[in-house]
């Protein structure tokens, strides 16, 4: 167990020797000041953060040139992602990697998707091949965000209009039928401000059976600034996903090994539209006084047939599930500047939401002759074909949310600087089912149906952070913060099925009871510059209580969703780079953790008890390291390593995934001003490898990651 008070003191230790190394030694080097947008949705250098938080730069994206935003975030110590199919995809940022809601997605500070309504794939409804920056901040920001930002918040920042008009274009082509268009154009400068248009065309055959994806994106962001008061930057949003999913359809290890390739789920699918449009009006009053409103429009629409849910058996409950979400908000605040009173910052805020949705489900059956074929083990059942049976659920749902909330930032003393925060959420949900109310039966199963439903929640979460600057270029930070996650739509409405209707409608009515998760994390770090090697060392303590899981009860041996868990997360977290000349560059992305469960008891009636158990799917060590070398400024070349430490496949802690090492290697040349070629070669070695694993010790299974994949491409800028 990482023992986080020790590691506070040593961290303390290295800094005060590095304090008087760095000031003997380098305090001639220009000050570190990237700046951040994420933590305070107000740019400030990255310096005076208390909070982990990583940025991504757009020329980083652009030599990347990411099919899946795994190649991009590998980069980040402290994130791990999995690729499930095309760009769908599992998070894990100080959590086990996974599908869990407790990440939230933004697209330039406002949500990709409502509270309450998380999508686990969210990044693949943003266009970031052609970002202008990504920014991650790691660990709990509920004290500025709300719902859902325990695990951490990641920011797509749009790309900014050009000053000049001008165009670009690019077109690629790989391995597996993969090819992809991206194309930009700008207007300038003009009487009406600045316009920005990008559209992405990608698609893939998908190296495995049945596994296409395709995908069409485009971003219109427009910047006007009326007055020399006022700005107004304008974003519009548009993608369309069509792909087939079961490229995550895990195998058996001798299928794993022997025949990768096999798709055990070819009629899975996933559908997507997701449009986001807003504006947001920046009004300045002087030099140190702002106002800023954005109103925002979404739709995101879901039409999913989950490999996940394949099944033959009684228990199993595959359907095809339609969703649609449409919101209207506002993000208000007020920031007030006060540069001579301890340069203070006071930041007050209000965020608000209305989103009405609608959920369908129809159960399927695999029961006709053909449509499902056995395999060696369950994992590897084939399902060729279904049939479509009764309507299982049928609501509409809105949900609400009012939230104010209060930043402040003051400098008691020159190089400390104090950041406190706290916001109220008041959340609610209002269902009304279009099905009829009671008993709802298909075949054995039975699907208890309410006629209404409606649940609240309120919250009140703050931060408190402090970053003290023992050198220009060394800081250390240390912070507490609270977060939460609000139970979702389908947490609360949709109970499933059980066996009488009386254990169906237990299940729906215990299902209202549930609370929000609640989280607590200390964090403490460095970071800073000595002789050239930049670095960020971060070690924090994550605790959620009160977190769902499904439990068998002792009274009636019903299956239902509780508060009933609580979970551990403790690690260390490194970043660090330097270039040797101007030609060779180093840099590392390391991450140690440690993921336990405090109180996770399954079974009451059995006893089933995980407590003192590793978290699954939650590996101690992954990172990367890239070697990056530029000959001459046309032509730039780049080795990645990457590692995933192995990990428990259940939460039984009966068998490990033993991990995995990959090479990446990227190049490109200028061929003159404005025209370049690129190239990539992903899983140099082409090694076996799984992006996920699962199952159990005795009957483990895998799903087989991207082999040896070659990708080329032509750019043109004018």
């Amino acid at each position: 167990m990482i023992r986080t008070k020790q590691f506070a003191f040593s961290l303390l230790t290295l800094a005060i020797n590095h304090a008087v190394f760095a000031e003997n030694e380098v305090k001639e080097l220009p000050v570190l000041e990237e700046v951040t947008v994420t933590e305070t949705r107000e740019a400030i250098p990255l310096s005076e953060s208390s909070a982990s938080i990583a940025v991504i730069k757009e020329k980083t994206i652009k030599f990347a040139a990411p099919t899946h935003p795994q190649q991009l975030f590998t980069q980040i110590p402290g994130v791990a992602v999995n690729v499930t199919n095309g760009e769908g995809h599992t998070m894990g940022i100080r959590q086990k990697i996974g599908t869990d809601p407790v990440y939230l997605y933004l697209e330039d500070g406002i949500p990709i998707r409502a509270t309450g309504f998380f999508n686990h794939n969210a990044l693949y409804e943003v266009n970031i091949p052609q970002a202008g920056g990504v920014e991650v901040l790691k660990g709990i920001g509920s004290a500025l965000y709300g719902s859902d930002a325990i695990g951490g918040t990641v920011n797509i920042l749009t790309n900014k209009p050009t000053n000049q008009s001008g165009a670009g274009l690019s077109a690629e082509a790989g391995s597996y039928g993969w090819y992809r268009i991206l194309g930009d154009i700008n207007s300038g400068q003009k009487e009406f401000g600045a316009l920005r248009a990008d559209v992405n065309v990608s698609h893939t055959d998908g190296w495995r059976d049945s596994t296409a994806y395709d995908r069409l994106s485009t971003n219109l962001r427009w910047d006007y600034a009326p007055s020399g008061d006022t700005v107004l930057k304008t974003i519009l949003g548009y993608t369309k996903i069509d792909q087939q999913t079961g490229a995550n359809s895990a195998l058996t290890p001798t299928e794993y090994e022997n025949t990768p390739t096999v798709n055990a789920r070819p009629v899975a699918y996933r559908k997507v539209d997701a449009l986001r449009l807003s504006t947001n009006i920046d009004h300045y009053i002087g030099e140190n006084e702002l106002v800023s409103i954005t109103p925002y429009f979404r739709n995101n629409q879901m039409d999913l047939n989950g490999s996940y849910n394949f099944s033959t058996s009684s228990a199993g409950d595959p359907r095809i599930e339609k969703s649609e979400v449409t919101s209207l908000g506002v993000l208000a605040k007020w920031r007030k500047d006060f540069p001579k009173a301890l340069r203070a910052r006071v930041i007050v805020g209000f965020d608000y939401d209305y989103s009405p949705g609608k959920r369908t489900e129809d159960a399927i059956s695999f029961a006709a002759p053909g449509c499902s074929v056995p395999g060696t083990a369950v994992s590897s059942q084939k399902f060729n074909c279904y049939t479509v049976g009764p309507r299982i659920y049928d609501y509409d749902v809105t949900y609400q949310s009012a939230s104010p909330y209060l930043h402040t930032e003051f400098s008691p003393v020159e190089k400390l600087r104090v950041t406190a925060g706290l916001r109220y959420d008041s959340l609610s949900y209002d269902m009304t089912n279009n099905l009829t109310a009671g008993d709802l039966v298909n075949g054995t199963k039975h699907y208890w149906q309410n006629a209404s439903g409606s649940q609240s929640f309120s919250k009140v979460n703050p931060k408190l952070g402090l970053n003290y600057a023992l050198t220009p270029l060394t800081h250390i930070y240390a912070s507490y913060k609270q977060g939460f996650r609000a139970p979702s739509e389908g947490n609360l409405f949709r109970a499933g099925h059980d066996t009488t209707l009386v254990r169906g409608q237990t299940k729906a009515n215990d299902l209202l009871q549930l609370k929000p998760i609640k989280a607590d994390q200390y964090e403490v770090g460095m970071r800073g510059d000595v002789r050239g090697w930049n670095y960020d060392l971060t070690g924090y303590s994550l605790k959620k209580q009160d977190d769902i899981l499904s439990q068998r009860d002792a009274l009636n041996q019903i299956t239902i969703s509780t508060n009933n868990g609580s979970t551990k997360h403790q690690g260390v977290e490194l970043g660090v780079g330097t270039a040797f000349t101007e030609q060779w560059r180093w840099d590392l992305a390391y991450t140690y953790a440690k993921h336990t469960y405090e109180s996770w008891v399954t079974n009451q009636f059995t006893g089933a008890n995980n407590t003192g158990k590793n978290v699954e799917s939650a590996p101690n060590q992954f990172g990367s390291s890239r070697l990056t070398w530029t000959p001459t400024k046309k032509i730039s070349t780049q080795l990645e390593w990457v590692k995933m430490g192995s990990y428990w496949l259940d939460a039984a802690n009966t068998g490990k995934y033993k991990g995995h090492e990959l090479l990446n290697l990227r190049a490109n040349y200028e061929i003159q001003k404005g025209i370049s070629v690129s190239g990539r070669v992903m899983n140099l070695t082409d090694k076996r490898y799984a992006d996920s694993a699962g199952g159990t010790g005795a009957a483990p299974t895998l799903s087989p990651g991207l082999p040896l994949t070659v990708f080329a491409s032509l750019q043109a800028a004018w």
